[in-house]
C-alpha cells in the first residue's frame, strides 16, 4: 500500500520525479566511478574504457532504472524514443543546424574563456583554470590517435555513447519533467543549464549551454531523441575525426577551433541561420496553432505515467 502511495506521488509531482532522478544519477556515477578506477591506470585503452563506463553508469543507467521505477508500462518512447512527430527531414535540419551554428560556438567559447572573477577571486580562477587546462591535456590523450580502429573507439566512447546517454538524462528526462509544469522554453533553457553546469567546466559552460538549448529546441519540435542524439553524435564525432585527421597530417585543421571566424558578418550570419531553421521548424511542426501539438504531446507523455 505504502508502495502504490510513493508512486502515486511521483505520478503527481514533478518535483519529487526530479529528485528521485538526481539521487539515481548521484548512486550510479559513484558507482561508476569506482568500476572505470580499476582501468585508469591500464594504459591508454584502459582510460578509454574508464571514460565509456563512467558515461554509461553516469548517463545510460539513471534514465532507465528512473523509468522502471516510475512507469507501470516500461516502453522506451517514454525516455523519448519516439517516431518523429512532424515531417522526417527536420531531422537532416537539426544536423545543418549543428554546422551552422559553430561560428556562434567558437565565439561562445572565446567570451567564457576570457571571463574573470576579479582580484578577490584570484585563486578560484586559477584552480578552474588549471581544471580546464588538465582536462584539454587528457581529451587530447585520448583523441591523438593513429590507427582506424583507435578512431572507431574514440567514435564509441567519445560521440556515441555521451549522446545516446546524455540525451536520455537531460532530454528525455529532464526535459520532459520540466515541460509538463513550466513553458517549454524555460524548460528548454534550464535542462541546457542543468547539462552544461554538471560537465563541471566553467570556462565552457556558455558554448555547452548552447548546445543543449539547441538540441533541446529539435527534440521538442520533433519529439523525438533519435534527432537530438544524431544531433549530439554530430557534434561530438567532427571532432573525434577531425583531430584524428589533423594528427594524422591528413589535413591541417586546428580542430578546438573549427568553424571559428574573425568576421563579425559571418557570426550575424551564423546567429541568423541558427536562429531561422529553429524558427522555421517550428512552425514546419506546429503552423499557426502551436497548442495543439503540445496538447497532444503532454497527452502522450501523461498517459506514460498511469
Amino acid at each position: 500500500m505504502q508502495d502504490n502511495l510513493f508512486i502515486e506521488n511521483l505520478k503527481q509531482s514533478t518535483g519529487m520525479r526530479v529528485f528521485l532522478f538526481l539521487i539515481i544519477l548521484l548512486i550510479s556515477s559513484l558507482i561508476g566511478v569506482a568500476i572505470s578506477f580499476a582501468f585508469m591506470f591500464a594504459g591508454d585503452t584502459g582510460m578509454k574504457i574508464a571514460q565509456g563506463l563512467s558515461s554509461i553508469m553516469m548517463f545510460v543507467v539513471p534514465p532507465i532504472v528512473y523509468y522502471f521505477i516510475t512507469r507501470k508500462e516500461h516502453q522506451m518512447k517514454d525516455l523519448g524514443f519516439r517516431e518523429i512527430a512532424c515531417p522526417w527531414w527536420l531531422l537532416l535540419i537539426g544536423v545543418v543546424v549543428m554546422f551552422v551554428s559553430l561560428p556562434v560556438t567558437n565565439q561562445l567559447t572565446a567570451w567564457n574563456g576570457d571571463m574573470s572573477f576579479g582580484s578577490a577571486f584570484a585563486k578560484l580562477e586559477e584552480y578552474l583554470k588549471t581544471l580546464e587546462e588538465t582536462a584539454q591535456v587528457a581529451t587530447e590523450k585520448m583523441l591523438n590517435v593513429n590507427t582506424f580502429g583507435g578512431l572507431l573507439l574514440n567514435l564509441l566512447i567519445i560521440a556515441l555513447i555521451p549522446a545516446i546517454g546524455e540525451e536520455m538524462t537531460f532530454r528525455g528526462v529532464l526535459q520532459q519533467s520540466l515541460t509538463r509544469k513550466i513553458n517549454p522554453h524555460l524548460a528548454i533553457f534550464l535542462s541546457a543549464a542543468i547539462f552544461s553546469f554538471i560537465h563541471f567546466q566553467f570556462y565552457g559552460f556558455l558554448p555547452r549551454m548552447f548546445l543543449g538549448i539547441l538540441l533541446g529546441y529539435m527534440f521538442y519540435i520533433t519529439n523525438s531523441l533519435w534527432v537530438s542524439i544524431l544531433m549530439h553524435f554530430a557534434n561530438n564525432g567532427t571532432a573525434v575525426v577531425l583531430y584524428y585527421l589533423n594528427y594524422n597530417g591528413i589535413v591541417n585543421i586546428d580542430p578546438d577551433h573549427f568553424g571559428a571566424t574573425e568576421s563579425v558578418w559571418v557570426l550575424f550570419a551564423s546567429a541568423l541561420v541558427t536562429s531561422g531553421l529553429i524558427a522555421w521548424s517550428w512552425w514546419k511542426a506546429f503552423g499557426k496553432n502551436p497548442d495543439s501539438p503540445k496538447v497532444n504531446r503532454q497527452n502522450i507523455q501523461e498517459q506514460s505515467l498511469t
